[in-house]
């Protein structure tokens, strides 16, 4: 029996001609243990196989081509694909076909099996550490999905897809890559000979709708007397040092702050692949730039960081500085740029002070530490710390004063920090809420002289109401 036999049995369909037989001949057909659904799922996910296959060797160059619109090119692939799905010569119900030529399409022109996580607003990062491992994070927790990709090929083309659409590439001279997907998804992708098992990608998705403030009440991140003092201390021009280790929620809480700044004023932003969702209409988006496959064309955010200075910034918020632009940076808010934010990576807010010594450091000037660390108390104003807890939860621990230098240190102050005395609950989830020390900000003052009152109770002064998020 044929493919095309086994599939019309597997389905009770009877091959015209041969009705006459049955009459001649009343003895039953064998039964066909041998097919069944199970076996024509089988089958279909063969033909699904050659298919794809096929429709990426008929595509050849035009996947990649950045001038081919989607539309075209999924149109394009179609045509292809029926073309592909008619010489295989399987008999296909119209339903089988259109949902055959759907699959494939999202498995040659998509993201395969990683389309359904990324339309899953329940999974906030996607890790696929090898093509029949998967990995996803649910509200900080990290599950093992039933998703596989069918080869490392499979795999490879999808990675592949997804950077050339940004202008990247990746390949065995170039092994590892961050890119983004069209929301603003964080991307990081490496293959062999650096990655030894195949293949790996990590996806941290952002959400379609932008967190607001009041969605970070909501889910415990901050408080609302935080959110006041947040928004005074932007409207304020106050610098921002948003600090934390990975994944908790940095570049969340920047977009957040970004949202207290003033719409007539003209802001900059400077990132390494473009994360940031500001609304303001007045912004201006640069983005670094890998060298080429001959190792030229290189721009690094010092690159344009320096650049952005003479673009007439209002506000430059730098996503993240993790080498020698951390002293552009310093410079830059010292020298008239009031009103910057950028993120660092740290683990509390005096290891965040330690941690720009030493990317300062790494920009290849010959400075004394003192004078390092007077340009970092005179730059910075305010640090505010993430951490992500044990129970899975971002939450903001420290909201910090930076106020000078005593001798050789660099001061600090806490205004809120996290209780963590307060416990956990049956199912594990921290009871404690950032509080406030009690002790008043000096930059307060500043507020009052330029018109922004916040409520005493702010820093646990009598409670009054403060205004709904």
């Amino acid at each position: 029996m044929n493919l095309s036999e086994r599939l019309n049995a597997a389905r009770g369909f009877v091959p015209i001609g041969e009705t006459s037989d049955l009459k001649s001949h009343p003895a039953p057909l064998p039964a066909p243990t041998h097919v069944t659904a199970s076996t024509a799922g089988t089958t279909l996910a063969g033909l699904k196989h050659r298919a794809g296959e096929a429709l990426f060797e008929r595509m050849g160059g035009r996947l990649t081509d950045p001038n081919l619109s989607e539309e075209d090119l999924r149109k394009s692939a179609r045509e292809e694909l029926s073309q592909v799905i008619d010489e295989e010569q399987v008999p296909l119900t119209p339903e089988e076909r259109r949902r055959l030529i759907r699959e494939i399409g999202d498995d040659v022109l998509g993201y395969g099996p990683l389309q359904a996580l990324l339309e899953d607003d329940s999974v906030t990062e996607i890790m696929v550490n090898q093509a029949d491992q998967i990995y996803v994070e649910r509200n900080g927790q990290l599950t093992l999905t039933d998703s596989t990709f069918a080869t490392e090929t499979h795999l490879r083309r999808v990675i592949e897809r997804i950077v050339s659409k940004v202008g990247r590439r990746i390949d065995e001279s170039s092994p590892m890559v961050d890119a983004r997907l069209e929301d603003g998804s964080r991307i990081n992708a490496i293959i062999p000979p650096l990655a030894v098992n195949g293949p790996s990608l990590t996806i941290r998705k952002f959400s379609r709708v932008p967190h607001t403030v009041q969605n970070l009440v909501d889910f415990g991140t901050l408080t609302p007397e935080m959110a006041e003092l947040l928004s005074a201390c932007v409207r304020a021009r106050l610098n921002i040092l948003v600090t934390g280790g990975t994944g908790t929620g940095k570049t969340t809480l920047l977009n957040v702050l970004s949202g207290f700044l003033p719409a007539d004023e003209r802001i900059v932003t400077i990132e390494d692949a473009v994360e940031l969702q500001l609304q303001q209409h007045h912004v201006v988006r640069l983005e670094s730039r890998p060298a080429n496959i001959e190792g030229r064309g290189a721009v690094s955010i010092r690159d344009l960081l320096r650049n952005s200075l003479r673009m007439r910034p209002d506000r430059i918020v730098v996503g993240e500085v993790r080498g020698g632009e951390a002293l552009d940076m310093l410079q830059a808010m010292n020298t008239g740029h009031d009103g910057s934010i950028s993120t660092v990576h740290a683990n509390s807010p005096r290891d965040a002070i330690a941690r720009l010594e030493t990317l300062v450091l790494m920009a290849g000037m010959d400075l004394p530490l003192r004078a390092v660390r007077e340009q970092i108390a005179s730059a910075i104003n305010l640090i505010v710390h993430l951490s992500r807890l044990r129970d899975g939860t971002r939450r903001v621990t420290h909201i910090t004063e930076v106020q000078g230098m005593e001798g050789e240190v660099v001061t600090l102050q806490d205004a809120f920090v996290f209780d963590y005395a307060a416990g956990m609950d049956s199912t594990g989830r921290f009871l404690g809420k950032p509080v406030p020390t009690g002790v008043r900000p000096r930059f307060v003052d500043h507020f009052a002289e330029l018109g922004i009152t916040i409520p005493a109770s702010v820093f646990g002064g009598r409670p009054q109401p403060t205004r709904s998020w």
